[in-house]
């Protein structure tokens, strides 16, 4: 039986971060979030379905709470942040809750 693999969202970490997003080609969605925040639990389900759709995108959750080295590296003050890199470099960052379509209209922006 062939079942298809669906591409889930990695729980990113300073360790592989490097790999995963910096050193990684395409384009990379990086969610910096917190569990006790109220916005990114709102926009956590939109991220696994964009995840699970957007199959040339990896998508990648980092916790705030548990990486202050990159908070600090890619200065994040609000969560959640989105930002987008192309070919390990940030190309798009945006801050607060999103829609569907706003997330949409994100990655679009990268894609053109």
């Amino acid at each position: 039986m062939f079942f298809l693999k669906k591409m889930a969202v990695i729980t990113g970490s300073q360790e592989n971060f490097q790999k995963d997003v910096a050193e990684s080609k395409g384009t990379v969605f990086v969610d910096f979030f917190a569990e006790w925040c109220g916005p990114c639990k709102l926009t956590g389900p939109i991220i696994d379905e964009l995840s699970e759709e957007k199959k040339d995108i990896k998508f990648i959750k980092i916790d705030v709470d548990k990486n202050p080295e990159l908070v600090s590296q890619y200065q994040i003050f609000s969560i959640p942040t989105f930002m987008i890199f192309k070919d390990g470099k940030a190309v798009s960052q945006f801050v607060g809750a999103h829609s569907r379509e706003g997330f949409e209209q994100e990655i679009k922006k990268i894609s053109s």
